[in-house]
């Protein structure tokens, strides 16, 4: 067999470098180690959330993705529990946007944990509530809803940025009163957001039915054409781009840690109506892994009603008819999963309706 001869100049090489060291160490001069790449930071994670104009295919969303793309943002992943489907151009093309769905029923049926868990996004774009304006749902409920999500993805990540669209028009044959309903929905976005945006999970608007046309954007006065998808995609682009430049922050943990606040949810429900009010009840749920020592919960009355008397709770009621409602001293601990209701009566105009609020709460963590 033949062998391979051992070259001898790493031999001689070694002595000499151990007999430099020796010299050099005396005098205060160290080796310094091999300089090593910091890890990379993981892409950010964006999650397109609607129905059927986000999905379906939704193409707007691969001329956002590459637009991104040629304008230097490399780091970004799109994610949702849905495929891609089409569009003819390359994309990232993961999505939350189910055809059909309404916001509403995504909210009391509690689907987004779910869909949150499998991808774990930093940022949720959402276009979302077209279905339930086609549905005549009043803005209240559609709102309320809109809350209860966005309690959720904060509950996923205390440092989620949320990005929500006023809706394109919306005038198909078989619905004349939807263009004026989406105009009246729109109105109500603004607010909203500015009350229920935090400084840690900011809420930004962004206008998307300005200069949208359903006679030239749209198939059917509903779902956006090539034209549309372009206009869609250049309207959520800055607004994107500036939570991108600002920092997105990562990594932040499981919603249980120790130390996090605890997470929760609202719901309203009328127990009994008569012609000048209602009895109403909110249901406050630890939706988070950490047990909570004490909650609080507000309350917007719809159409005028006003809050009254509240049992199992104590409450304050602002000039606006917005209550706040604090627990009571026996059932403010909250273990992860468990629940407390409490009741209260509101007055009512004759002609407010059917009884409708909008509902929020914030729970302190028992660790804190």
């Amino acid at each position: 067999m033949r062998r391979t001869r051992r070259s001898s100049s790493r031999l001689q090489i070694i002595p000499v470098l151990g007999l430099l060291a020796a010299l050099l160490l005396p005098l205060g001069f160290t080796f310094a180690p091999r300089a090593t790449a910091a890890p990379a930071a993981d892409p950010v994670r964006v999650m397109p959330l609607g129905d059927s104009i986000t999905g379906s295919p939704g193409c707007w969303r691969a001329v956002l993705w590459n637009r991104l793309l040629n304008s230097g943002y490399k780091d970004i992943d799109y994610v949702g529990t849905l495929p891609p489907q089409g569009c003819g151009q390359a994309h990232d093309g993961d999505n939350e946007g189910h055809g059909g769905e309404l916001v509403t029923n995504v909210a009391d049926q509690n689907l987004l944990p779910g869909r949150l868990a499998a991808t774990r996004p930093d940022i949720v774009v959402m276009h979302f509530g077209t279905n339930d304006v086609w549905s005549s749902i009043a803005p209240d409920r559609i709102l309320a809803a809109y809350t209860k999500l966005v309690t959720q993805m904060r509950a996923s990540n205390p440092d989620m940025r949320i990005l929500v669209a006023q809706l394109i028009p919306m005038n198909p044959g078989s619905c004349a009163a939807c263009a004026q309903r989406v105009v009246d929905f729109n109105a109500r976005i603004p607010d909203w957001a500015r009350a229920t945006g935090t400084e840690r999970s900011p809420i930004t608007v962004v206008d998307q039915w300005t200069g949208f046309s359903t006679a030239t954007d749209t198939y059917d006065g509903v779902h956006p054409n090539a034209s549309g998808d372009d206009k869609i995609a250049a309207r959520w682009f800055p607004a994107l781009a500036a939570v991108l430049d600002a920092g997105v922050p990562q990594n932040p943990g499981d919603p249980g840690d120790p130390g996090d606040p605890a997470a929760c949810t609202a719901r309203f429900r009328a127990v009994s109506t008569w012609q000048s009010g209602y009895q109403g009840e909110v249901t406050v749920t630890n939706t988070s892994a950490s047990a909570a020592s004490a909650w609080t919960a507000t309350v917007v009355p719809a159409n005028g009603a006003r809050i009254g008397q509240v049992w199992n709770g104590t409450h304050s009621t602002a000039a606006d008819g917005t209550a706040t409602v604090t627990n009571a001293a026996w059932n403010g601990a909250l273990a992860p999963g468990a629940s407390a209701t409490f009741g209260f009566v509101a007055t009512a105009p004759a002609t407010a309706g059917a009884p409708a609020a909008t509902v929020t709460c914030t729970a302190k963590s028992s660790a804190n």
